[in-house]
């Protein structure tokens, strides 16, 4: 998917590096598919923020994704290929033989047009959704069941993809996107192929006035502040004692850069290689 650049005539227009949208096919979703989406602010139930920075933002429409696949061995075609606010990449709509329709997140490639199904036997082509026990190893493959039946948790925003890179006894071994390797039971369901819009990480938004269309408010730096408003705040000046930059700790004081991780967790098992950090 390409990405377009503007004429430098404003400040804004001078960076901005935005999706040209080609691969759009309809800015009219299917109704049906639709719920409300009620903004948070950030709140709790008790009106509490618990997550800061966030608040205003466009309207949206939810889009129901069937991260399932629910529709098992019956065919279904690419009817359109959508926006969504809701996440970084495109969804599809599938229109299947019986008349039921259904989102999915779309796959690189995928066109309107094209046949898909879900499956134990799928062929191994873009789309399809068929468990890791069917899929030829070093395919790339997203939207990954952690259990089987639990619906895809794994490998669903733009442009990400894991690799089957063996099986044995039930047991699958997959490369994730971040470069862990971790053990999943090859009853599992996954699409194959890599999700789309692979171009979204080298997007440019060049204004501040894009970051509040998402929602998302301002953030301002500890070392601003005042000590009374942050752990990281004071000093004279950019000062790199008192109040400085070597404390790296959140409003609350707890020390950034730490694990975050249980010691003991119970998923450890299946994991085989960690994943891949900067000091590797």
């Amino acid at each position: 998917m390409p990405l377009k650049t503007f004429r430098p005539v404003t400040p804004s227009n001078r960076y901005k590096v935005l999706p040209d949208f080609q691969e759009i096919t309809t800015d009219k979703p299917e109704k049906s598919l639709l719920r409300p989406l009620k903004k948070s602010g950030g709140r709790n139930n008790r009106g509490r923020i618990t997550c800061r920075h966030r608040g205003g933002g466009h309207k949206r429409k939810y889009r129901i994704i069937d991260f399932k696949r629910r529709k098992f061995d019956i065919e279904g075609t690419v009817a359109t290929v959508e926006y969504d606010p809701n996440r970084t990449c495109r969804i599809a709509l599938i229109e299947y033989k019986d008349g039921e329709k259904a989102y999915i997140l779309a796959p690189a490639g995928i066109k309107v047009g094209d046949k898909i199904v879900s499956s134990e036997t799928a062929a191994p082509s873009i789309g399809n959704a068929t468990p890791l026990s069917n899929v030829p190893l070093g395919t790339s493959i997203h939207n990954i069941e952690l259990t089987p039946g639990s619906g895809g948790k794994i490998a669903r925003s733009a442009g990400q993809f894991a690799v089957l890179s063996n099986r044995e006894d039930g047991v699958a071994l997959v490369k994730m996107p971040s470069g862990e390797i971790r053990k999943f039971n090859d009853r599992c369901l996954c699409t194959i192929g890599q999700v789309g819009n692979r171009d979204h990480m080298n997007e440019v938004s060049a204004k501040a006035g894009r970051t509040r269309w998402k929602g998302i408010r301002p953030t301002v730096r500890g070392m601003c502040m005042n000590p009374v408003d942050h752990p990281n705040g004071g000093g004279e000046g950019k000062s790199k004692s008192g109040g400085g930059r070597q404390h790296l700790k959140s409003p609350w004081g707890h020390v950034k850069g730490q694990k975050t991780r249980q010691k003991h967790k119970g998923s450890d098992k299946f994991i085989v290689q960690r994943r891949k950090t900067k000091n590797a």
